[in-house]
C-alpha cells in the first residue's frame, strides 16, 4: 500500500475509488479513503465524508437515497449518484447506518472476486485491490443494483435532456419571442 496521507477533511471526487470503515487504534471509527493515486486517512465515518459530498452538490445523504429509492424502486443499502454528470455513482457494502458500512465507486469497479465466506475482493479497474469483510453474493448484488440504477437515471436525464433541446433548441428565442411580443 501506498503512504497513508492523513486529512480532516477529504473531499470525495471522480478519482475516489472506495471509502473503507476501519478503526483507528483507540477503537474509533475512521475511514481509509483510496483515490486512483493516493490513500487518505479520515476521522469522519465513510457514510460522513458521501454526506459531504452530496452537500457539495446541493443535496444530502438522505435526499440522494430518497431519490434513488424513488427511482429505483430499492428499499435498503440504495445506491446514490452523487453526481451523475461526472459519474459519481456509489454504492454502500452495509446499512449506510452500520459502522461497518464502506461504499464503493461503481465507477471505479472492474470486478469482485469470491474469497472465502463472508470475503470478497474488489478489484478496480486500475488494477488495484481491496479485501472487504462482506460476502461475494452481497456485493455483487450490490453492483448490479448499481447499474440498474445507473441505467434508469442516466434515461430520465437522457430523456429530459432530449425534451428540453427538442422544445426549445436557442435560449434566445425565448427571449425573442418575449421581445416580438412587446413589439
Amino acid at each position: 500500500m501506498e503512504q497513508k496521507i492523513f486529512t480532516s477533511a477529504h473531499e470525495i471526487s471522480p478519482v475516489t475509488m472506495a471509502i473503507i470503515a476501519s478503526r483507528d487504534k483507540d477503537g474509533r471509527l475512521i475511514s481509509y479513503i483510496l483515490d486512483e493515486t493516493a490513500e487518505y486517512v479520515s476521522h469522519l465515518s465513510p457514510s460522513k465524508l458521501i454526506d459531504n459530498a452530496c452537500m457539495f452538490f446541493g443535496s444530502s445523504l438522505k435526499g440522494r437515497q430518497e431519490g434513488s429509492r424513488v427511482i429505483s424502486g430499492l428499499t435498503h443499502k440504495v445506491p446514490i449518484s452523487i453526481d451523475p454528470a461526472s459519474g459519481m455513482y456509489f454504492l454502500p457494502t452495509y446499512s449506510p447506518t452500520s459502522p461497518k458500512c464502506s461504499w464503493l465507486s461503481h465507477s471505479h469497479i472492474g470486478d469482485v472476486i469470491q474469497l472465502d465466506e463472508g470475503n470478497a475482493e474488489v478489484l478496480f479497474i486500475n488494477g488495484k485491490t481491496i479485501t472487504l469483510d462482506v460476502s461475494y453474493g452481497s456485493l455483487t448484488n450490490q453492483v448490479r443494483r448499481t447499474a440498474q440504477f445507473r441505467y434508469k437515471l442516466n434515461n430520465r436525464l437522457h430523456h429530459i435532456g432530449k425534451g428540453m433541446i427538442a422544445e426549445n433548441p436557442n435560449p434566445f428565442d425565448v427571449i425573442n419571442t418575449f421581445k416580438n411580443e412587446r413589439d
